[in-house]
């Protein structure tokens, strides 16, 4: 099969290992795939409960649901505390601590990580990107290369919509002597239409390697479509919506005083009793006026639905012709139904409930006055920046492959171990950093004296204080350079009062009090002298990094 695209091929040694896997189970099942029959066709499931026809029509959903003011108000909270954008910085940095690579190759590996963000422009639509991956549930990016230089790695990277393109898989049976079916091997590729996926057996058929895609991780009960984290919001989200609308019709129906009309027909008969009352209602709801700027009578009819009276026939022997009103609807200011709705619509994006309350004022305190839901809340900001991440392994495994840094099975040893921090401004976070940064430094107090003796001062840095190498190495640097430039003023501030005549070095005087220095004082005059000339001589400017 002739695929689009390029395809990194594996070396002979990772092929002879790939043919010794066996499983009865196929690979990868996490996300949901459509997978093709044996013969070429392609699966297909019956949808009972009518939910969606396919990914294209959740993801139209889900961009019309975040249209509504109360479910975007919870997406803009999800995704500000998920991507920080502030100092003119990258939102996220890559961590190779946990690594065992070679100091060089994790400078490397730094550096065509920040090529792969400035490839996404992530500086500047890091924020538009995470929201486009939560709000559809899934992102999809082609990855362009120049194939008369691989080596050059990953040029471009282009966004593709979500409902034109669609992950296919192909599993490859075979059975053992026992008659046990084995899947040793499964072919994916990936399908684009740019008519979108309504037919799923035409389109242009994509080799995995060209193609970045990033799912949800959140998958239906039979595993045929790949939800959304907004999806459990639609049924409290349509909920609101009728309600809100049964609110809005109600006051307007029974917010006026109407009038009831009980009209005497005495012994009329029903066709007469009818025109009576007809004209009736006529000669109360028609008036005649008189426009003096063009001498015309006009006949003004006020015809409000809402505002409609009721007109009754009363026959004879019971009481003569009456009006009263109808009261408006009572208790029309209470919104608790609305506000129950409101409360269960965050629930369901996992928002706290307590943002939703505008008298609540912002606290910082500390961290025993922080609301559990906000605890809770942080902890799902950390759970989908993960998922997020899987965008920056795809990317960077490829990009680092084509350059020849490193092959993929090796990327595979490391990636577990490649961890990516993203910036934090949530009151929680702060203020539990700051905690535990006086709880550091109370212990920090109480260990040092037994560094050098019990604890070396490499384990205190990492365990202890819980500095990354690069902060040490950072650190390290200032400590050297703030030392030489202290050592210095201390130097010249010394000497600084003493005179040294260049004909003959013994004849040195005090400019303080103007007399002749002893032999001891002389002598230290010259220590301090050659301490000084080997200072200006080994002392050299820090360079900047």
């Amino acid at each position: 099969m002739q695929l689009f695209g390029f395809e990194i091929t594996k070396t002979s040694s990772e092929l002879a290992d790939s043919k010794n896997l066996q499983g009865i189970v196929p690979m990868d099942q996490e996300d949901a795939v459509t997978e093709i029959a044996p013969g070429g066709m392609y699966g297909t499931h019956l949808d009972l409960d009518a939910t969606a026809k396919s990914e294209g029509d959740l993801v139209t959903k889900y961009r019309e649901m975040v249209l509504m003011p109360e479910c975007d108000t919870a997406v803009e909270d999800i995704i500000n505390d998920a991507i920080i954008m502030e100092n003119n910085a990258y939102p996220v940095e890559i961590v190779l601590d946990e690594t065992k690579l070679p100091n060089r190759v994790k400078k490397i590996v730094r550096e065509e990580f920040d090529k792969v963000l400035s490839l996404l422009d992530f500086g500047n639509k890091g924020y538009e990107i995470f929201r486009r991956w939560y709000v559809d549930g899934r992102v999809y990016y082609q990855i362009v290369i120049d194939k008369n230089a691989p080596r050059e790695g990953v040029k471009e990277v282009r966004y593709v919509d979500p409902r034109k393109i669609k992950k296919m898989r192909e599993n490859v049976e075979k059975k053992d002597p026992s008659g046990v079916t084995e899947y040793p091997k499964i072919k994916e590729f990936y399908l684009y239409n740019p008519k979108g996926m309504a037919n799923q057996q035409q389109g242009i058929k994509i080799a995995p390697d060209s193609v970045c895609y990033v799912p949800s991780g959140l998958v239906d009960a039979r595993n045929k479509l790949t939800l959304g984290y907004l999806h459990k919001a639609i049924k409290p989200l349509n909920q609101l919506r009728m309600l809100e609308d049964s609110v809005v019709i109600y006051r307007l129906s029974r917010a006026p005083e109407r009038r009831i009309f009980y009209i005497d027909v005495g012994n009329l008969p029903k066709v007469k009793a009818e025109q009576y009352l007809r004209d009736m209602m006529v000669k109360h709801k028609n008036k005649l006026v008189y426009d003096a700027s063009t001498g015309e009578v006009r006949d003004d009819r006020r015809h409000m639905t809402m505002l409609e009276d009721f007109w009754l026939p009363r026959r004879e022997g019971g009481r003569g012709t009456e009006i009263t009103t109808l009261p408006g609807g009572q208790n029309l200011g209470e919104m608790d139904d609305v506000l129950y709705f409101q409360k269960k619509l965050l629930k369901s994006l996992n928002v706290p409930v307590s943002r939703m309350e505008a008298e609540v004022n912002f606290n910082i305190g500390r961290s025993t006055e922080i609301s559990r839901d906000e605890i809770k809340f942080q902890k799902f900001i950390n759970r989908i920046r993960n998922k997020f991440s899987i965008l920056f392994d795809n990317l960077l495994e490829i990009h680092l492959a084509l350059k020849g840094v490193m092959t993929r099975s090796e990327w595979n040893e490391v990636k577990n171990s490649i961890t990516y921090n993203f910036a934090n401004d949530n009151h929680f976070q702060e203020l539990k950093k700051s905690e535990i940064m006086s709880e550091r430094m109370r212990l920090l107090g109480e260990i040092d004296p037994l560094v050098g003796k019990y604890f070396s001062l490499s384990w205190v840095r990492k365990n202890v204080l819980q500095m990354t190498e690069d902060e040490i190495i950072a650190i390290n640097k200032e400590i050297e350079v703030e030392g030489s430039d202290e050592d210095m003023v201390d130097t010249q501030e010394h000497l600084s009062y003493i005179e040294i005549e260049p004909e003959d070095p013994m004849e040195v005087t005090d400019n303080t009090q103007n007399k002749t220095l002893s032999e001891e004082e002389k002598h230290l005059v010259e220590s301090m002298t050659r301490f000084y000339n080997s200072m200006s001589s080994d002392y050299e400017e820090p360079k900047e990094e």
